[in-house]
């Protein structure tokens, strides 16, 4: 069970046609990709020495030779360790030496920061620049054979953005990557070789494993020539109709106010089939906006790295059903459980709770990581009795959709209340002048935890009165949620995927 099968069986069931593009340009066909990822392969086991189990190290931006060399590596047998590129240096060298990597692949851009990693990361032995000389001899080279993998082999070494902490290594096997895959199929779009899917974000993380279900039935991976704005999305769509991407909800957010995609609206999207969101909250409000412009064409996944984006999900039907009654409740929901996979909202002994509870949520199933990578007894602590413990507080409703509520560190307790930041920020933002907010806890003697709100005013010059926040809170939730403080920020601090570091907020509160 090797990935890397899909590439060739493309090759030759769809030789002619696109594999490749970069924004309208064809930058390899099925057939060439697959020998050229068979190429890679050869090289990299007969000249640099890679034996099958051996960690390849990807550090680059979205470009064609990342996918060859992420196939090539699994075609060779090896281990891909995709590597944000956005990362500081040292977080770069903490990830390839926590894996062993013993070769990287990058690119130009990336290249001062990677190149010393040689003489500073032990396992590692050499790094090569793509496109470059030495990335032309590899894909140069005399093809091989696929290696025969297993499906417990591991194919992917995913390292968690790192928020709090040391990033740790997902272990993804064949097999999960596989199940990733089929159940796109099953719950979010079948795909058929007439589509494709753009890269907009990194192929380290979300895009790379929605891609992978498009390049198993074939469809084109297509790079935009740079970031992803409405006139850029206008003429990508007009070149490569039946174009699905993956975006976080700030990215969804931001094209929704693209005065361009406005102003054609859904009408004029006929090219558009799916935008998959996820990997941090989409408030309703801005799922409205979104809706409004792009039509009924979204889709959410809620997942982790260790269940590769795999454990909810909204489908383009949920977000089309407005007449259903619970709409807006659905649509503030994370979905349903996905079709591969076991889902519990459990409370801390493990007990199942009932429906509107909220606990821990758990998953089980084929998707799930083997472990993390080194760190028994981390794995052993986050797999227990076959379940992946999520570290995510939820609830289920009556119909089985998930509701997400915090992260359990994020949790804030107050005189004894439990109070999640999620259901805070929601009521600040029906306020018009809140453009951003984020929600946490600051310890406090009298109550334990106090409320602390950071909002990213609308209009600098004119931002809200506390007062008429406290009146938008008061409208919507009990007065014992409200926050206690607001600060005002001019940007909220985010990761590379838009992830809010609130870590960074409460280090603000001293």
């Amino acid at each position: 069970m090797n990935l890397a099968s899909w590439i060739l069986r493309n090759g030759r069931r769809f030789g002619d046609r696109p594999a490749l593009a970069h924004g309208r340009d064809v930058r390899a066909t099925w057939a060439g990709f697959a020998e050229q990822v068979a190429a890679v392969a050869a090289a990299l086991r007969q000249v640099h020495g890679l034996v099958p189990g051996d960690r390849v190290a990807l550090v680059m931006s979205n470009r064609p030779e990342y996918l060859i060399a992420q196939f090539g590596a699994w075609h060779a047998g090896l281990v891909a360790v995709p590597v944000n590129a956005r990362l500081h240096r040292e977080e770069i060298a903490y990830i390839v030496d926590d894996a062993g990597a013993r070769l990287v692949v990058t690119d130009a851009e990336h290249a001062d920061d990677v190149a010393p990693l040689v003489h500073d990361v032990a396992s590692l032995e050499a790094v090569l620049i793509a496109p470059g000389p030495a990335w032309e001899a590899l894909t140069a080279h005399a093809p091989m054979p696929m290696t025969e993998r297993a499906g417990d082999d591991p194919a992917w070494l995913f390292y968690t953005s790192g928020t709090t902490g040391r990033p740790k290594g997902a272990t993804l096997t064949h097999r999960n990557l596989l199940m990733c895959a089929m159940s796109y199929f099953a719950d979010i779009d079948a795909i058929g070789p007439d589509q494709g899917v753009l890269h907009a974000a990194p192929l380290s993380h979300g895009s790379g494993l929605y891609g992978l279900p498009h390049v198993a039935r074939g469809a084109v991976s297509v790079f935009p020539r740079d970031g992803v704005d409405g006139p850029e999305l206008l003429d990508l769509l007009d070149a490569w109709p039946g174009l699905s991407f993956f975006a976080a909800p700030i990215m969804v957010k931001r094209l929704a106010a693209d005065p361009a995609l406005v102003a054609v609206g859904p009408e004029g999207l006929g090219g558009l089939a799916t935008i998959i969101y996820g990997g941090a909250p989409m408030y309703l409000t801005d799922l409205e906006a979104a809706l409004a412009v792009f039509g009924p064409r979204l889709a959410q996944i809620y997942g982790q790295g260790e269940t590769p984006m795999t454990i909810t999900g909204l489908s383009r039907a949920d977000h089309a059903d407005v007449a259903h009654p619970r709409w807006r409740e659905r649509m503030a929901s994370v979905g349903f459980p996905r079709t591969d996979v076991e889902v519990r909202v459990v409370d801390d002994d493990g007990v199942e709770l009932p429906p509107g509870e909220p606990g821990e949520i758990l998953v089980r199933g084929d998707v799930v990581m083997a472990g993390y990578w080194n760190r028994p007894e981390a794995s052993a602590e986050t797999l227990r009795e076959g379940w992946l413990h999520t570290g995510d507080i939820g609830s289920m409703d009556e119909d089985g959709f998930l509701t997400l509520r915090d992260r359990s560190k994020d949790l804030i307790i107050s005189g004894g209340m439990n109070i999640y930041p999620r259901e805070v920020e929601e009521a600040l933002l029906h306020h018009p002048g809140v453009a951003a907010v984020a929600v946490v806890g600051r310890p406090d003697a009298e109550w334990g935890e106090s409320v602390v709100a950071f909002v990213v005013p609308a209009d600098a010059d004119a931002p809200p009165s506390h007062a008429d926040l406290d009146e938008t809170c008061l409208a919507r939730i009990a007065r014992f949620k409200r926050p206690r403080e607001y600060h005002l920020l001019d940007a909220l601090p985010t990761n590379s995927y838009g992830k809010v570091l609130k870590r960074e907020l409460r280090t603000r509160l001293g």
